[in-house]
């Protein structure tokens, strides 16, 4: 590659197969929880919003507008964008180090897996990515020689930034420090044309600014001080290996020895790019010690990644050219990795695979079924039958599956968690009891596998509070109830009686994964507030094959869950041995049918089972 020519030419093919694959993904990969609510924000045009600033949902809502209810035009502003990413490092790298290595930096951008499948989703950091390279190419320029066209493309590059997430304050404060700590840079700051972009761009976040101060720092608040512990926890360690992991060993390893090799270069471009990608990067690690770890957080330091790129080149020409083509396969079976990973959330046979494990696609599975199950519910309802959404997720998906953007939203912890609850409030969407919806029959969607088991039964009776005894519910089971659905029908008024709920089983024999052979016994427990349970059957692949004795005595529910209201505690384990002689050996599913003693047929989630002989 060391050629201009056969690099330009590699980038050039990586670049059309590259768009290729991210048009095919982005036309069947099934919509992700955040683009449905981003797509929900775009519906309620606004200049900011309790999670993010309004670009996102600016571009959603171009996307649709211009190309109807589809995935494929949800995100195709954000493909647009993304595809021209590669091509501005080229630039930059170009513009700083030559035209053979910004060819090999634009390759490089292609291959690092967190850059490359960027714009496959309708997320903020296609365009916090591009606010990115346009302030470090601004920042480069500015070192050589202050300019007006440097100066509008810092202010450009800020305002986008500021407007695209809270995160991108981390670039802008390293960035300002680092041209801050360099002669060039301090030269650079105090010219008027720079202070004017420097203004322009913090103009930017008047609108965020402004949402804050009016809903009491909701966002802000959730940004950076509510979702984070604050304290030093030791899972920071596994953010630091998960990095190195994403951005593949070899090209993570190359990246910190660009950022050492060149933090003293005399090209202040070169040192730039050093210390904007490397004090970008630790800081996200320390940071990893010390915030938050329940919600995906992997993507976080790609703004450093790509500030590093233009020095990468150079780096890998001075290892051995094994170890350095070793970088390069690496990299790019990590992006196939990744590609991979989205066409197993995308095909249904290749999901069920991935079901009990910690890489289970849950946000992407599942919600063109339950919208399907929902129109053909509703279709047997009254006239004038209103959808009622336990959580925000199930109304910002159903919201975008079905047209309808104003989804009547449950109070839950998911909307908290996830920093939703004040917009929804805003757009006076949260509906806290049955008698704020008015005199219309509801359709009620629970999202039951979004809840703990632990705190499914305290979630059940908090429903019953909110819209009195639930019904028999309609089970939609997904990937063997991994996604775990349940649609109940809700008269006009609130049904009187005892708090009624869904049921809720456990199997204690055999364990998920566990090896069996042609006789084995099943055991646990199940109850169902406010009725109880009149049996229960044990399931293979969805078939019945036993009718176990029920009724036995396990009080640990009833220990557990004080406030369950079932008649017939203790008397609610359950007990079958089950006969799969006639069964072929292999991986199959364990389940449960529960039945009611009100009629009402419930399957519980499936494990895995091995059978042997």
């Amino acid at each position: 590659m060391r050629n201009e020519g056969l690099a330009r030419n590699c980038f050039v093919a990586l670049w059309l197969v590259a768009l290729l694959a991210r048009l095919v993904m982005a036309a069947h990969l099934p919509l992700f929880v955040d683009e449905a609510f981003y797509w929900q924000e775009g519906q309620h045009l606004a200049w900011a919003y309790s999670d993010l600033p309004g670009l996102t949902a600016w571009m959603a809502r171009l996307g649709v507008a211009l190309g109807g209810n589809t995935l494929l035009a949800l995100r195709m502003p954000f493909m647009v964008v993304a595809a021209c990413l590669p091509w501005l490092v080229v630039r930059i790298t170009t513009r700083a180090f030559g035209r053979t290595q910004g060819w090999q930096a634009g390759i490089l951008a292609q291959l690092l897996p967190l850059a490359g499948t960027l714009g496959v989703l309708a997320l903020p950091d296609a365009m916090m990515t591009f606010a990115t390279l346009l302030c470090m190419d601004a920042g480069a320029r500015l070192l050589r020689q202050v300019g007006a066209g440097a100066a509008l493309e810092l202010a450009i590059g800020l305002a986008i930034g500021a407007l695209s997430h809270y995160r991108f304050l981390a670039v802008l404060g390293v960035g300002f420090l680092v041209l801050l700590a360099m002669p060039q840079g301090r030269r650079a700051l105090r010219d008027p044309r720079v202070m004017i972009a420097i203004a322009c761009g913090a103009a930017a976040w008047a609108p965020l600014v402004a949402w804050n101060l009016g809903n009491a720092d909701a966002g802000l608040r959730f940004q950076l001080v509510d979702r984070h512990p604050w304290a030093f926890h030791a899972d920071g360690g596994w953010f630091v290996l998960i990095q190195a992991a994403l951005v593949t060993p070899l090209l993570f390893a190359a990246m910190a020895q660009a950022a050492w090799s060149h933090r003293r270069d005399e090209d202040p471009s070169a040192r730039y790019f050093a210390w904007l990608g490397g004090l970008v990067v630790l800081g996200f690690f320390v940071l990893g010690f010390f915030a938050d770890t329940e919600r995906v957080s992997y993507h976080w330091p790609l703004p450093g990644y790509i500030a590093l790129l233009p020095l990468l080149p150079s780096t890998l020409r001075r290892w051995p050219g094994w170890l350095h083509l070793l970088a390069i396969v690496l990299a790019a079976l990590g992006v196939a990795g990744v590609c991979g990973y989205y066409a197993a959330a995308s095909v249904p046979s290749l999901r069920e695979r991935l079901v009990g494990e910690s890489g289970y696609p849950q946000n992407f599975a599942g919600w063109t079924v339950l919208a399907d199950a929902v129109a053909e519910r509703r279709a047997t309802m009254p006239p004038g039958t209103r959808i009622l959404a336990d959580n925000f997720k199930v109304g910002a998906e159903l919201g975008f599956a079905l047209g309808q953007p104003n989804i009547r939203v449950l109070p839950h912890p998911l909307n908290h968690k996830h920093g939703r609850s004040p917009q929804l409030r805003l757009w006076n969407l949260t509906a806290r009891r049955r008698e704020a919806l008015g005199r219309h029959p509801l359709l009620l969607v629970v999202g039951a596998s979004e809840v703990e088991l632990k705190s499914l039964p305290w979630q059940y009776h908090a429903l019953c509070r909110r819209v009195g005894p639930l019904p028999a519910p309609q089970v939609v089971n997904v990937d063997h109830g991994a996604q775990r659905f349940l649609l109940f029908a809700l008269g006009r008024a609130r049904a009187p009686g005892p708090c009624t709920t869904p049921a809720i089983a456990w199997i204690d024999q055999p364990l998920a994964g566990e090896r069996v052979e042609d006789r084995f016994d099943v055991s646990g427990w199940a109850f169902k507030d406010g009725v109880g349970l009149s049996g229960v059957e044990i399931t293979l692949d969805g078939q019945p094959v036993a009718r176990s004795r029920y009724g036995l005595v396990n009080q640990r529910p009833e220990s557990a869950w004080p406030m369950s209201n079932d008649p017939q505690h203790p008397r609610v384990g359950f007990s079958a041995q089950v006969d799969v002689s006639g069964v072929a050996v292999g991986r199959h599913w364990l389940g449960l049918r529960l039945h009611g003693r009100d009629g009402s047929v419930e399957d519980w989630s499936e494990q895995p089972l091995d059978i042997v002989r």
